[in-house]
């Protein structure tokens, strides 16, 4: 994925959820996510950087599992004709299926958003 198409991706993510701060965002160590833009989309937002450390995905397990599910769940099985279409099925993959209804483990078995809309109801 290109830098833009990450940062354009946060920025969506950030307008979707009303644009939380001091949000840990958790990412590999790949150019795109450390590109001086992308850092500075988490700054100017007050996000929390969260990347593994160099050889190490331990640190973030969780990220490193969502780009593994997200390849073998959706990109590896697709030919995309154009990067709208890539853009527009990974979207609809994370915002309508992966953040709605697929149930996580690491949460409980339960969707992100459930999850998220429990935590604010804590809050």
């Amino acid at each position: 994925m290109t830098r833009e198409l990450i940062c354009n991706a946060l920025m969506m993510a950030l307008r979707c959820r009303g644009f939380p701060r001091d949000v840990m965002v958790h990412s590999d160590r790949s150019s795109q996510y450390c590109s001086h833009d992308y850092q500075q989309i988490l700054r100017r937002y007050g996000l929390i950087c969260s990347m593994s450390r160099k050889g190490n995905c331990w640190d973030n397990a969780v990220a490193e599992s969502f780009f593994h599910t997200l390849k073998t769940e959706l990109i590896y099985s697709e030919q995309y004709a154009t990067r709208e279409i890539a853009k527009q099925s990974i979207f609809q993959y994370i915002e309508v299926y992966y953040n709605r209804m697929r149930r996580h483990s690491a949460i409980g078995s339960i969707a992100p958003v459930a999850f998220e809309n429990r935590y604010k109801m804590l809050a």
